[in-house]
């Protein structure tokens, strides 16, 4: 029977593998107290408490010359009940643990240790590639051991174990190219490998042997054997190996940035004992290789980073060279894609996006961004976007995997690059689906046959070093917008200078203008006033060409007068009803258009609007006139008034069926002095419009039009409410900016 019950595998994460309570029965083990050297407990297999007591009288060494450490002290080879152990010790918190194991063929320390670093350094050296490094380990570790198939496995991203390099003896099952499941180790061992790195078991059909208490001592139940080369392992590993059918076993940690990298695997068929001096050098030649792979990875990252910052630079600088928005990231110049080794990638504002290489549809990237969007991180990444994505096996298989980053929450700013689907046929060290018997007991799988998986729904997986460098462009595309948006702000104030400036030039020279033209108007009526019996019917009419000229160019003087100030006068906004100025207008051009058959339609009710309400009506009598100017020839003209809601305010749509006019020119009509009709079919400056636009945006609206030539034209406008209203400010403007 075992001198330990047997767990079941369920309760592995759980198990006190720190704490057994037992040894390994090759060797002896006594517990003393560091202090005070007092014996707390040792080993069963030790005769008596006086056998213990009597070896540890012969040590050449006192507990107060072991320091602190995790390796255990080499202390000599000792005789012991007419054989040789090696002993070995090393102090764990308040206890000193001392052990003792058969000696080896060779009690010489240096050996073994002198051969791995004459002949296997400058090979290690040497190698340019981790797996490289992996073959030459495997090889020296099965010479220094005499294991019969020794392994060399890295731990992915899920821990599971992936064999890089093997060595093994004929008749051993190869496990070149497969994977161990990460159940097979669970995390507290996981642990357990990264502090102790070296642990063998040379039969695992042994019988623990538990540790007793010395005389007046506790139980030894809370004794850490965490660095005992003879602490007993887990019932269900044992168990494990005999189902792989290897009694004997040692396992080698690979640490590489504190962290647990890989194992050193060795198996053998028969039960086969290490000596401590072998030991010693296993373990300083898998610390060998813990250096030599992380120097060379960080070489390799360190290159890698090098590379991708030179890219970001470059990436910034063709920016910085062109008008800096965002959507030049998607210029084919720029290669964006290749900056995270992606099959392509897209840019999206809200709801615009910009592709560049083999990307999904925009309308499937718009949601994507926007739930990379709402997850409120600056930098996302993963290589299986089905598992976490609503929508991500709809993207299968052009997109597997994303990484992006959010150069903006508020606007939904994001960049994306995607790689496809990568599927993979992985080799697994048997089924590592673990099923539940008749028995009821959870065992540990029993096959290590060859056993094939489809891995699908999965990209390439995202290296740090590209993380790393889409944070960074993410950083210098803030600067640059921020920079951007230094400048804009230092052209605004000096556009508002100019502004001014021109809007008191064009007062003065409007107002200069007027006499001239009135002058000239004057003087042709006197002319043909005191001349009239004079001038033949040529002079007239060319007099009454001067007139109406100057007549034109007094009116366009006026405009520009009231253009001029329309930018100059401050305003004074208050609650407006639209309803009653709309009215009383519409009474106005019936009286002037009483030759005209006008179908007049108010939609009702017309909104209150905050503004200023003699700019407002303005704004709304030119739109009037307009109206009713190009609807001339229509019979009946129709002109309908209907209110206007949108998430940025409130306004008027004036819609007539007048003449119209080609989409492709709307650009101009808000323009001063713009006219896409001849002022012989109809009058006016072509400035209404323009003052309408400057009306409207100095209250912070917006203007549209739209039309089709021959069937008439609609031009509208929006207000913002009351700065005391429930209305997002921002948001609106954030719309503005979007629809400019």
């Amino acid at each position: 029977m075992s001198a330990l019950p047997l767990p079941d595998l369920s309760q592995c994460a759980n198990e006190p593998i720190r704490v057994p309570g037992a040894i390994q029965p090759h060797g002896r083990l006594a517990v003393l107290a560091a202090d005070s050297g007092q014996l707390l407990a040792y080993s069963a297999n030790w005769n008596s408490e006086e056998a213990v007591r009597q070896a540890l009288a012969t040590l050449p060494v006192d507990s107060g010359r072991l320091q602190p450490a995790t390796d255990p002290a080499w202390v000599g080879t000792l005789p012991l009940a007419g054989a040789t152990f090696d002993v070995a010790a090393h102090r764990h918190g308040s206890h000193l643990l001392v052990e003792y194991e058969p000696a080896g063929p060779s009690a010489s320390m240096h050996a073994p240790l002198y051969a791995v670093a004459r002949d296997l350094l400058p090979l290690l050296a040497q190698a340019h590639s981790v797996i490289g490094l992996c073959e030459l380990v495997a090889r020296e570790m099965k010479r220094l051991t005499g294991f019969g198939r020794c392994l060399v496995y890295r731990f992915d991203a899920d821990d599971h174990g992936q064999v890089l390099a093997e060595r093994a003896d004929p008749g051993y099952h190869s496990y070149a190219g497969h994977r161990f499941p990460a159940s097979d180790i669970p995390r507290q061992a996981r642990e357990l490998y990264r502090a102790n790195h070296i642990r063998v078991i040379p039969d695992a059909s042994y019988e623990p042997v538990p540790l007793v208490a010395a005389a007046g001592a506790p139980e030894p139940t809370g004794i850490d054997l965490s660095f005992a080369a003879l602490r007993s392992v887990s019932p269900v590993h044992l168990e494990y190996m005999r189902n792989m059918g290897t009694p004997a076993s040692m396992s080698v940690s690979i640490v590489a940035r504190g962290k647990l990298w890989g194992l050193i695997s060795c198996h053998h068929r028969a039960p086969r004992q290490l000596p401590f001096q072998t030991r010693v050098a296993c373990e300083h030649l898998g610390r060998l290789l813990s250096l030599q792979i992380q120097a060379q990875e960080d070489n390799a990252e360190v290159a890698q980073r090098l590379a991708l910052h030179q890219r970001v630079l470059t990436l910034v600088a063709l920016m910085a060279e062109t008008d800096g928005t965002l959507q030049r990231l998607a210029a084919p110049e720029l290669k964006l894609h290749e900056l995270a080794d992606a099959s392509g990638a897209a840019v999206v504002l809200n709801d615009i996006c910009w592709m560049i290489g083999a990307t999904p549809a925009a309308q499937e990237i718009l949601p994507l961004a926007h739930w990379v969007a709402a997850r409120g991180e600056d930098v996302f990444s993963t290589d299986r976007l089905s598992e976490s994505y609503d929508g991500g096996k709809l993207l299968l298989p052009a997109c597997a995997g994303v990484l992006a980053i959010s150069i903006s929450h508020v606007h939904r700013h994001v960049v994306l690059w995607f790689r496809p689907e990568l599927v993979q046929t992985i080799r697994w060290a048997g089924d590592p689906r673990k099923t539940l018997p008749a028995s009821g007991r959870i065992h540990p799988r029993q096959s290590f046959e060859s056993w094939q998986q489809r891995v699908q729904g999965r990209c390439a997986p995202w290296q740090a070093a590209q993380e790393g460098a889409v944070g960074e462009l993410r950083q210098a595309l803030l600067a640059l917008v921020l920079r951007r948006a230094e400048e804009m702000a230092s052209h605004a104030v000096e556009l508002g200078r100019v502004n001014k400036e021109l809007e008191a030039f064009s007062y003065t020279v409007s107002h200069d203008l007027r006499a001239p033209m009135r002058h000239i108007a004057g003087y042709v009526d006197l002319v043909v006033e005191d001349n009239g019996d004079k001038l033949d019917e040529r002079a007239r009419r060319y007099l009454k060409h001067v007139k109406d000229a100057a007549a034109y160019a007094g009116q366009l003087v006026d405009a520009l007068l009231d253009f001029s100030r329309l930018g100059r006068s401050g305003l004074r906004p208050s609650s407006v009803d639209a309803a009653s100025l709309v009215e009383d207008l519409v009474d106005e051009f019936r009286q002037q258009e009483r030759g005209r058959e006008i179908e007049w339609e108010i939609v009702q009710p017309l909104p209150r609007l905050h503004a200023d309400p003699l700019l407002l009506q303005v704004a709304i009598r030119n739109l009037l006139s307009n109206a009713a100017k190009y609807t001339r020839g229509r019979n009946p003209a129709r002109i309908r008034i209907v209110p206007v809601t949108q998430p940025e305010g409130n306004g008027l749509e004036v819609s007539d069926n007048g003449v119209g006019f080609p989409m492709k020119y709307v650009g101009k009509l808000f323009g001063v002095f713009q006219r896409l009709h001849r002022s012989e079919d109809f009058d006016g400056t072509g400035i209404g419009l323009a003052n309408v636009k400057r009306i409207v945006e100095r209250h912070g609206g917006t203007v549209w039009a739209r039309g089709e030539p021959d069937r008439g034209a609609s031009f509208g406008f929006v207000l913002p409410p009351a700065p005391d209203t429930n209305y997002d400010a921002a948001a609106a403007g954030a719309r503005r900016e979007e629809s400019a």
